[in-house]
């Protein structure tokens, strides 16, 4: 995918130099860090002046994948750089051809129904994505689990 703009920080996809700043932002949004470095391919940053203000990834499992690690810097937020990393995913998503994406989620299950996900019970999720270390280690067994379908594959 391609670089952009948005409320003046760049999107583009994470580079191996870029992991000691999404680790440093996901740890300051007291977010997991397990399997951050092993699926940093499907990262997607916000970079201001060389600093990550922003981060979303997919962790792709066969078909499906799971959105994970979405976190904006503080002084970032409410400028809809969150909604533009999401976004970015859920196309990514889409153009791969998958079939669905998961997410686990503390605070933020009234944010993702504006993208389309659902909630659904942990024992629907594939199990494929119940493998993911997120999924199974990382994020707690009270966070609520959602859904969303990628659009029909041509």
């Amino acid at each position: 995918m391609t670089d952009t703009l948005t409320a003046g920080a760049k999107l583009r996809s994470a580079q191996p130099s870029d992991l000691p700043g999404i680790e440093q932002l996901l740890t300051a949004s007291h977010l997991p860090l397990a399997g951050v470095a092993e699926t940093l391919p499907g990262f997607v940053v916000a970079e201001f002046h060389g600093a990550i203000v922003g981060t979303a990834a997919l962790d792709v499992c066969s078909d499906d994948a799971l959105l994970r690690s979405v976190a904006v810097a503080p002084e970032w937020r409410s400028r809809g750089l969150g909604r533009a990393l999401v976004t970015r995913v859920i196309a990514d998503a889409e153009a791969r051809g998958l079939r669905a994406l998961y997410l686990l989620t503390t605070t933020a299950e009234h944010y993702f129904p504006s993208f389309g996900f659902r909630q659904i019970r942990r024992d629907e999720v594939p199990a494929d994505i119940q493998a993911t270390e997120e999924f199974h280690g990382a994020c707690p067994a009270s966070a609520v689990a959602m859904c969303r379908d990628c659009a029909a594959r041509s």
